[in-house]
């Protein structure tokens, strides 16, 4: 490679190679294989547009009905249902998945990079969310709309008191929805942590990527409390197990439990990004950097950390005694500190700088008035009596609307229009602008501020309707009104957004005078970003080194050669973001479309109690994920690369941090969390059961679990004897420790059945057996999975994918079984030890 700069023939070759090599497939074809993360962000910001847009609809009759006493725009059972669908809608299918598809989108400009360095991850979330809402609407077409409130508590949703299948429309579409979240959270996680421009240290890296990945961290572990507790039900209504059965051992609280484990955190979830947007808004247009860099970054770590302890804040009215209580009250009290460290430091760069009020700021400004509120009825909700004495009213209703609208919806709304620019290369037009911002303020406030009049007044959330003599029929009036002003508010916005792309005047480049590198994109943006990859030296790298624009679009930098036809991105060091590697990406492929077929394929099946048909669906799923890992990384591409004159890096699968890596850590993380519910549901229905094990099931002798365990640890030196010898070179060796490891955990399988099938009987017997069979089952699919791993390395050990020179596939497969070890010595104590310590 030449390191004299390209002539201008030479420069336009470079940039038309660059698009030929990024750039998605044409036609319908092309839309359905994309994987490039602007797409992939730009689709989930639309669709959750939509669902915006049928959530608010679902909204609207709801308050038609509310308008005044005895109205019978909807009936019971069709308000239930329109109440359920809407909480779903904005919780789960607009809240995370809109402010996913911004990450997704802007995550990778803002480090310097050119896509995320799992591209077809991202795809394949997108794929699950579209089907996981129009699995959850399908529900209207069969009669079967969901109508038990977005929360499912037990036992109204289970099978004697809501025998049909919209709970089971609601728990199989919302966990293929939460698959996009967590698949999401892969993809941004080793996004932040591996693609970050040179130079780009973590002290350096902008604020909404540090939310983001906090934001990302939060669904790791916060989500699968959800999806565990969405399986247990299932499982429940469809196989009769008895978790949430007080007649068989169950309790319905555990349900409770599982939910808010997830939805207390899921709040923060939706409010950091949101706040990210803030902290990468307030700077530009206050014209300084922002005041206490390091303060907020620890500020929202804190509250990542602090979110997983208030989940009873929800749960004051169960009778949970009152030093419990009093526990999560001062827990949700403390969460006020280290948003009130973000506020301060946000109203303090306003202060220090020159504030520039455009329309972003106009929402940024009106976040405070609402937020601030929002907060302070929650600082309210977390005193005990006083929850009380407004549980389940509207006065809640208020808060958290308040709480998501002013903390989502108007930072949302701010960085809307603030990058905008960048995706449109027009500016929208201002008065429209301002005019739809004032109905939505307005509107909003009128609707809810009401609310809090209604609930201290006694009326109560999710009923139909309500009698005259309480004494809100006026308050319920103005709030229908302005409802319907805060409707033809947030379509005028969008109304707006799409005029502009066709009638909005042209916008000059970077034309708020932001800081940070996705505004050194050129307008229209290029499918690969960056021409050249920059170069960090500062914190505000667009106002320290305004040249950074020019410097990019010039293809004579990092990875500027593009004639090897593949993509590529630079990876850097976690912390120091030096040059570690080369990451060859997935091209355009039609993989995640066929994968996310496949489970909604699967889920039908299940939904139609066709279980047959369901295990068979398991095969081409297997397969599509099959394709999808054998056709991971470029094969062909030599163990070093060239990044740049002088700079020879290695690939992905010999580097030690390569994305894979990471992908498994992150997963391992998903997974643990889903483990550690499932355990906590061990002992909170051990803690509240009158015998563990009850006498209709007793825990059998100890000899074959012995075994079993025996067998499963041998898989451990197995696996580490054939690391050892990929590491050397013997490939043979390799292979044959490799299949030894694959049989014992087959082994293990088999005897661990055999050890508990006497002794438990049934699942369906009792709680304890059902959550026994259900652990044990558990651990048995992962032990199954490890053994489809290992004969995944055997194959590519066979075909010369895999050696001592490419070492990540089998430091993947050792890391997998020692995880799995790890687990399996866990559940063993649980099932095996643990009982024997009570008799």
């Amino acid at each position: 490679m030449s390191t004299a700069r390209p002539g201008a023939m030479d420069t336009d070759g470079r940039l038309a190679q660059l698009t030929r090599v990024w750039k998605n497939g044409p036609g319908i074809r092309g839309g359905f294989t994309a994987v490039n993360h602007s797409t992939v962000g730009l689709r989930f910001i639309v669709t959750g547009f939509a669902f915006l847009l049928i959530g608010g609809l679902l909204a609207m009759f709801i308050r038609l009905q509310l308008a005044w006493p005895g109205n019978e725009v909807l009936d019971p059972q069709r308000y239930n249902q329109f109440v359920t669908m809407h909480g779903t809608t904005m919780m789960f299918l607009f809240a995370v998945p809109i402010m996913e598809g911004f990450a997704m989108y802007l995550i990778p400009k803002m480090l310097g990079a050119r896509d995320m360095p799992l591209p077809r991850v991202g795809a394949f979330g997108y794929w699950c969310y579209l089907f996981g809402g129009i699995f959850l609407y399908t529900s209207f077409l069969f009669g079967a709309a969901p109508d038990t409130g977005w929360y499912m508590y037990v036992p109204l949703t289970d099978k004697t008191y809501s025998p049909g299948l919209g709970v089971d429309f609601w728990l199989l579409g919302v966990t293929f929805a939460e698959i996009a979240a967590v698949t999401g959270a892969i993809g941004l996680i080793s996004s932040i942590l591996l693609t970050r421009a040179p130079g780009m240290g973590i002290q350096r890296m902008p604020l909404f990527a540090w939310y983001m990945l906090v934001t990302a961290f939060m669904i790791a572990f916060g989500f699968p409390p959800l999806i565990l507790g969405s399986v247990l039900l299932e499982i429940q209504r469809a196989f009769d197990f008895a978790f949430f059965d007080p007649g068989r051992g169950g309790d319905p609280l555990l349900w409770q439990h599982l939910f808010w484990l997830f939805g207390h955190p899921e709040v923060y979830v939706i409010f950091l990004p949101a706040a990210g947007v803030i902290s990468s808004l307030i700077p530009t247009f206050a014209r300084r950097p922002i005041v206490a860099y390091r303060w907020i970054v620890l500020a929202v770590i804190t509250l990542g950390f602090l979110s997983f302890g208030l989940w009873v804040h929800h749960m004051f009215a169960v009778g949970i005694p009152l030093l419990s209580l009093s526990f999560f009250s001062a827990a949700s009290m403390a969460v006020a500190i280290p948003t009130g460290i973000q506020i301060f430091a946000w109203l303090a760069t306003l202060w220090a700088g020159k504030p520039w009020l455009r329309v972003p700021m106009l929402y940024i400004v009106s976040f405070f008035f609402i937020f601030v509120l929002g907060g302070l009825t929650g600082v309210m909700l977390a005193l005990v009596p006083f929850d009380w004495q407004v549980h389940d009213t509207h006065f809640v209703v208020a808060h958290f609307h308040y709480v998501l609208i002013g903390g989502l919806m108007f930072p949302l709304f701010a960085g809307l229009y603030y990058w905008l620019p960048l995706v449109s290369g027009r500016m929208p037009s201002e008065s429209l602008s301002r005019s739809a911002f004032w109905l939505v303020f307005i509107g909003f406030n009128l609707t809810f501020l009401p609310m809090h009049l209604t609930g201290m007044a006694g009326m109560p959330r999710r009923v139909y309707t309500y009698v005259p003599e309480l004494g809100v029929s006026w308050l319920n009036l103005v709030s229908t009104a302005a409802g319907f002003v805060l409707a033809v508010g947030i379509v005028a916005i969008l109304i707006d957004v799409a005029l502009c792309f066709r009638y909005g005047r042209p916008a000059t480049r970077n034309p708020w005078h932001a800081t940070t590198l996705e505004w050194a994109v050129p307008v229209p943006v290029p499918m690969y970003n960056f021409a050249s990859v920059p170069t960090v030296t500062s914190a505000c790298p667009l106002w320290d080194r305004p040249q950074l624009m020019e410097e990019v679009a010039r293809p004579d930098g990092l990875l500027a050669d593009a004639s090897h036809g593949r993509r590529e991105l630079l990876g850097t060091h976690l912390l120091s973001a030096e040059p570690e590697q080369v990451i060859r990406i997935s091209g355009s492929s039609a993989v995640p479309l066929v994968a996310a077929l496949s489970i909604a394929a699967l889920l039908a099946a299940f939904l139609g109690k066709q279980y047959v048909l369901a295990a068979i669906a398991l095969l081409p799923m297997l397969a599509a994920f099959g394709h999808w890992l054998w056709t991971t990384g470029d094969r062909r591409a030599p163990v070093q690369l060239q990044a740049a004159p002088g700079l020879t890096l290695p690939v992905q699968s010999a580097a030690r941090n390569a994305p894979g890596w990471w992908a498994l850590v992150i997963a391992l993380l998903i997974d643990g969390s889903l483990f550690a519910s499932l355990v906590f549901s061990y002992f909170y229905l051990w803690l509240g059961a009158e015998s563990w094990p009850p006498a209709s099931g007793g825990i059998g002798a100890i000899a074959v679990p012995l075994l079993a365990l025996v067998t499963l640890a041998a898989a451990v030196p197995a696996t580490l004897i054939a690391r050892r010898a990929n590491a050397r070179g013997h490939d043979a060796s390799f292979r044959m420790a490799t299949a030894i490891a694959g049989i014992t955990g087959a082994a293990f399988i088999a005897l661990h059945a055999v050890a508990l099938a006497p002794a438990l009987g049934a699942p369906q017997v009792s709680a304890y057996a059902s959550v026994t069979w259900t652990l044990a089952g558990f651990h048995a699919v992962h032990v199954a999975l490890g053994v489809l791993i290992n004969a995944f390395v055997w194959m590519r050990s066979r075909r010369r994918h895999l050696d001592a020179h490419r070492p990540l596939e089998a430091r993947i497969a050792t890391a997998y079984w020692l995880y799995v070890a790890g687990q399996g010595a866990i559940a063993w104590a649980v099932l095996h030890l643990f009982p024997r310590t009570l008799e």
